[in-house]
């Protein structure tokens, strides 16, 4: 008995057959667990849901049934595996937080996505959806190979038909045993219009593709910072994309600020996120936030965060970002079974096998229908000869004594096959009527004709491609929606910028801080003296304070009361319509609670070497100027940076460029004005304080400051709507730091000063109320007067409202519509002043020494400001932080 024993025992070599084990495993889980099928994206459990749900007949049309029910089927059947693997994988599909287009569709508790579970499968009940019949789509056409399932009762499809490239459209995950897969969920018609892309051209470039499919599309939404991942996934089949939660900032009252999040990154579990939040700060790991709280409903997402008063709010959500959810990373590998091997596909190569599926899957229904037809054809020619020889037919059939006989007697004498033959026993007596003969006729004929057509899709590898063409493109119309997933720009993604269309704009700010940009075409000119056109549906007491027109290429340069300054492109400000508030400056700038913007400056480049002949000259509310470099400010950061070191209780209202060479003239709320060369104001260092530019009289400031170009008109427009223009040769030149001369006589009805610009009679002028109405009226209709007039009405303001902003507009070539193109410069006060390829002549070599006999002047003070009550040597130890930056 042992000898027997040990006659069946062989000596196998352990590690051989470790080895050969393990690979069996691992490729068993690649192939039947964890690796979808890159021709319908989908895992063995996935597949077989969703056949178990067709078999039993649980369509969109019908009621649900019980998630249990389509449980037991697919365990019974196809997946001899755990019920809770099965259920949770259902659970999924039918999750709309998970599922970019839900393949189930879902009624009860399938879960949230504050990580809760699916209620248990006794209780909830599900169908497929409408978009899943398109997975299924002919499947009993012998389009898709079957197999026998595990216990060979069942046979089942090794793959579905998949109508709709379904691995790109809702992505795929799973750990294999060695290997890994995560692709990410895209739009449906992104995805389709780059399978038609390659219908059409099937030599078509990765460039051209991913021009078409510009990037995942999670159903969570959510934002993606670049394209350099993208792109890489697309590429080589692996990257990494950051996607951030979707946020804005509200005002509260008190002037405190909150963050309301309204989407977040995809596979992030809510409530995990609130409660990191609330363990930040209760471990001061992030300052500042007051309060934290969930208002997410029905209707959508809703994540408060409150924020004290004194904190910055972009510095808490920067924060925020970093250490916890908000922001996330998805790592993407492209890794699906080809012909049943993993392998890593680039974006081409998964089109490509999905369209050589769809080929194999039309070509083998249009063989399955082409069979089909040709039968019932068969069938119809042997009616056909039925009914030419019926009364012969019908004596065979007569005088047989069995069916055999008189099937084995028509196929003898007639030439019949068995098919046709069994056809015309079978054929009811109704179908002698020359109604039904005549139908015969006509099925037949349209049968012919089937074939035909079929015949030639078969042949014509183009006709083919066509029928999927027009079929997916019926898909995308019917099932296709707008993306979820914004993609924006990050730093050093430069190709982003190729993408948008340079473009003259209008920018707008208002007093309460909200920013928008507004095409051209809304505005057009009207008279002097009208009522002007509602320039946006501003908040209850809200005003537009400041207007400019610039490129959408260009940087803005935001100068703030506090001396501060930061940047943006134009193509940054969001575009809204003309009625529109646009969105909190909070959301475009980091700046401080209780920081307004003063002045925004368009320029086409910040390159110091192209800018090396540029200055910026500033002016502030209590009469100090400054002249420094614009190369000074090349390496702004958004959070902003030192324009001007203030001193205590002043302000900055207006910045202009400047070529060095010309003269600055202010004006007073007051009335009064002054002009002196910018020569006489030495170059500075951007942190610098400056120096005097105008002394004020008692409760007087500062409300304008320009640039003077010889052969112009002064022009100053007033709180009650009146205006004149002056001659710019009535102002002489002063030495800067006197009390200057006046400008224009206020009085109650007029009242004070509000805007000063250098005018000519080519430009239009652009008049804003508080209320925000703006009228926009030609320069040359507006009366020329003395520097002692009072001026006239310009614009009609009621009792209760002010004029705001003034802003002149040079303006081009008119285009088709009659709407101003403004392509060159825009000087607006307090606002901005583009010089842009402007060549300024020289101003005049002031020097300081003219006598001033007039009346309404007053003796030239001491030329320098003193810094902390001292000398100049204070002015100099302030040029020391020449280039500092802002810690």
């Amino acid at each position: 008995m042992s000898d027997e024993f040990e006659s069946r025992v062989l000596p196998i070599d352990l590690g051989q057959e470790l080895r050969n084990s393990f690979l069996d495993y691992a490729m068993s889980v690649i192939v039947s667990r964890a690796i979808p099928d890159v021709r319908d994206g989908l895992k063995p459990v996935h597949r077989r849901i969703l056949y178990a749900m067709y078999e039993v007949g649980m369509t969109p049309d019908k009621p649900h049934k019980k998630s249990a029910r389509v449980v037991g089927d697919v365990l019974a059947k196809y997946h001899p595996h755990g019920d809770s693997a099965v259920y949770d994988a259902l659970v999924r599909l039918a999750q709309t937080f998970s599922t970019r287009y839900l393949l189930v569709d879902g009624h009860g508790n399938f879960g949230s996505v504050d990580g809760d579970s699916a209620a248990a499968m006794r209780y909830t009940e599900a169908r497929m959806s409408s978009i899943t019949m398109e997975m299924l789509r002919d499947i009993n056409k012998e389009t898709v190979d079957f197999g026998p399932n595990y216990d060979e009762n069942e046979n089942e499809p090794l793959v579905l038909p998949s109508r709709f490239p379904n691995l790109l459209v809702n992505g795929s995950s799973g750990i294999a045993v060695g290997m890994a897969t995560n692709i990410p969920p895209h739009n449906l018609t992104e995805v389709i219009d780059g399978v038609v892309a390659m219908i059409d051209n099937p030599e078509i470039t990765m460039d051209e593709l991913m021009a078409i499919i510009t990037g995942p599309d999670f159903p969570t939404a959510g934002i993606i910072l670049g394209r350099a991942g993208i792109r890489n996934a697309y590429r080589t089949g692996r990257g990494s994309v950051t996607i951030r939660a979707r946020t804005e900032f509200e005002e509260m009252q008190g002037g405190k600020t909150r963050i309301v999040v309204n989407e977040i990154p995809y596979q992030q579990n809510k409530a995990r996120l609130i409660e990191k939040i609330a363990e930040l700060t209760r471990d001061k790991k992030i300052d500042g936030i007051t309060d934290l709280r969930d208002e997410s409903d029905r209707d959508g997402m809703r994540i408060v965060i409150e924020l004290r008063r004194d904190v910055r709010p972009q510095v808490v959500l920067n924060n925020l970002y970093k250490h916890t959810g908000l922001q996330s990373s998805f790592g993407i590998i492209m890794l699906s079974l080809v012909d049943g091997q993993p392998k890593v596909l680039n974006l081409r190569d998964m089109i490509y096998f999905y369209l050589q599926h769809q080929r194999d899957v039309v070509r083998r229904r249009t063989q399955f229908d082409l069979n089909k037809a040709e039968a019932r054809a068969h069938i119809l020619e042997g009616l056909r000869i039925a009914l030419d020889y019926l009364d012969e037919v019908i004596a065979l059939i007569r005088g047989s004594q069995t069916t055999e006989e008189a099937r084995e007697g028509l196929i003898n004498r007639f030439g019949l096959s068995h098919e046709q033959a069994q056809a015309i026993l079978d054929m009811r007596l109704q179908r002698l009527t020359g109604l039904e003969r005549e139908k015969i006729e006509n099925e037949y004929n349209e049968l012919l004709e089937l074939i035909k057509r079929l015949r030639e899709i078969l042949a014509d590898e183009q006709l083919l491609l066509g029928v999927i063409r027009r079929e997916i493109l019926e898909i995308r119309d019917k099932f296709g929606d707008a993306r979820r997933t914004e993609i924006i720009a990050s730093e050093g993604d430069i190709a982003d910028e190729d993408l948008i269309p340079v473009q003259d704009v209008a920018i707008t700010l208002t007093h309460a801080g909200y920013i928008k940009r507004i095409p051209l075409s809304a505005y057009h000119t009207q008279k002097r003296g009208g009522r002007g056109i509602s320039m946006m549906g501003t908040r209850e007491e809200d005003f537009v304070e400041h207007m400019f027109i610039t490129s959408s290429h260009h940087h803005l340069l935001f100068f703030t009361n506090r001396g501060r300054v930061y940047s943006v492109k134009g193509y940054e400000v969001p575009e809204y319509s003309r009625q529109a508030k646009g969105i909190p400056i909070i959301n475009l700038l980091q700046i401080e609670p209780g920081e307004q913007i003063s002045t925004v400056i368009p320029v086409s480049t910040l390159n110091a070497e192209e800018v090396s002949n540029q200055f910026l000259f500033f002016a502030t509310r209590q009469g100090v100027v400054k002249k420094t470099a614009l190369a000074d400010y090349s390496n702004l950061r958004k959070t902003g940076l030192i324009g001007i070191n203030l001193r205590e209780e002043d302000e900055l209202i207006s910045v202009r460029l400047t070529d060095g060479e010309q003269d600055i003239i202010m004006a007073t709320y007051k009335g009064m004005s002054i002009r002196f060369s910018e020569k006489n104001v030495r170059r500075m260092g951007r942190a610098a304080t400056g120096v005097k530019g105008i002394q004020l009289s008692a409760e007087d400031k500062v409300i304008g400051m320009d640039v003077v170009q010889n052969g112009e008109n002064v022009l100053v427009v007033t709180t009650r709507g009146y205006g004149k223009k002056t001659p710019i040769i009535d102002y002489r030149s002063q030495t800067r730091g006197g009390k200057g001369i006046k400008t224009l006589n206020c009085t109650e009805k007029n009242g004070f000063i509000v805007g000063l610009n250098i005018v000519d009679d080519e430009d239009d002028l652009m008049i804003i109320t508080n209320a925000g109405i703006t009228i926009r009226i030609h320069v040359k209709d507006i009366s020329k007067q003395g520097r002692f007039t009072r001026g006239v009405k310009l614009i009609n303001v009621p009792e209760g409202e002010e004029v705001a902003t003034v802003a002149r507009v040079i303006p081009g070539d008119e285009d088709e519509e009659g709407a101003e193109n403004i392509t060159d410069v825009i000087e607006v006060d307090d606002v901005v002043e583009v010089l842009e390829g402007v060549e300024l002549e020289d101003a005049e070599d002031m020097d300081g020494s003219e006598d001033m006999d007039d009346a309404e002047e007053a003796d030239v003070v001491e030329d320098e400001l003193e810094d902390d009550g001292s000398d100049e040597e204070a002015e100099d130890a302030s040029e020391e932080t020449d280039n500092a930056e802002d810690e």
